[in-house]
């Protein structure tokens, strides 16, 4: 029996204007190291009044038992029922221009039906292109710039952007399937994987949805304020300086990291940040680095932790 797509969402009220909008789309539950997908996606709500275009069928698409919604305890009473929402929200950036963000957990279920679904949103919207952020970590230490990875559906699209030049298998996702998708049926589609070092991965890291901006902004022309993610960024990296400071070890370590980086860069200059993430799970103490560090954050963790909004 064929699935219909359009059985999984709810679209409300045509938007008048946004044709050709971009399409963001961040999906909790695959890897997002340093948090940097979901910093950046609630910087664009907190920052921009929103209202929801469509909303998806939960129940259909999520897995409670693996990922079970909140519910609120009071006393001799349940009180509230959080649900999981996975939303397309309607933005527009500081000049007015539209443009689309789906957020909420990555479907567990009917990935393919969600993949044309989504599709089935964009042209009947005649938006695009669509355009995922994540943080993924990598061997380098976090006093060197954040290298951040482009793909996308067509090699245009990559123009001034870094690319990591090999053939890997790895664990699919769906917004990796909604990009291979969009590819298929001619649409355009990018993503952003910005390099977290992997001792900061288990941390939040605003530096890494600071540098997943730059790159959506610099693809898109969108105009978004900077300056929140700035000073949590700057104010995260003076905590990790002072918890570095604390420990001769950890400074020891961190300045081996920065040599093999320097020298790798010398080496392959463009390719360096590429080539580093290939081979940083090989570097002797990055298990001994990452476990000092997890340490200190634990301990520390109100001095590296964006503050609450």
């Amino acid at each position: 029996m064929q699935r219909n797509p359009e059985e999984l969402y709810e679209l409300g009220p045509a938007a008048p204007g946004i044709a050709g909008a971009p399409m963001l789309h961040y999906l909790e539950g695959f890897i997002d190291a340093g948090t940097g997908g979901r910093l950046l996606a609630e910087h664009l709500l907190r920052t921009f009044p929103h209202e929801t275009v469509a909303r998806f069928d939960v129940d259909r698409l999520i897995d409670y038992r693996s990922r079970r919604p909140v519910m609120i305890y009071d006393n001799s009473r349940w009180e509230s029922y959080e649900p999981p929402e996975l939303v397309l929200h309607l933005l527009h950036d500081q000049g007015e221009r539209p443009f689309l963000l789906l957020t909420g957990p990555e479907p567990d279920h009917e990935w393919d039906l969600f993949s044309q679904a989504v599709l089935g949103i964009a042209a009947r919207l005649d938006v695009g292109p669509a355009i995922s952020f994540l943080g993924i970590p990598a061997g380098m230490p976090h006093t060197r710039p954040l290298g951040v990875i482009a793909h996308a559906t067509r090699e245009e699209l990559l123009a001034g952007h870094q690319r990591l030049p090999t053939r890997i298998q790895v664990p699919g996702s769906a917004p990796a399937l909604l990009e291979l998708r969009f590819g298929e049926a001619g649409r355009d589609a990018l993503g952003f994987a910005v390099q977290v070092p992997h001792y900061l991965a288990q941390a939040v890291y605003p530096p890494a949805a600071l540098a997943l901006l730059a790159s959506v902004t610099a693809a898109t022309g969108l105009d978004v304020p900077d300056a929140e993610l700035r000073e949590t960024a700057d104010r995260t990296n003076e905590a990790i300086e002072q918890q570095v400071e604390e420990s001769a070890e950890v400074a020891e370590l961190v300045r081996a990291l920065e040599q093999q980086y320097d020298a790798a860069e010398s080496q392959q200059a463009a390719d360096a940040a590429a080539g580093l993430l290939a081979d940083g799970e090989a570097m002797p103490t990055a298990d001994e680095l990452a476990a000092q560090f997890e340490r200190f954050l634990a301990e520390n963790q109100d001095r590296t932790d964006p503050p609450d909004h």
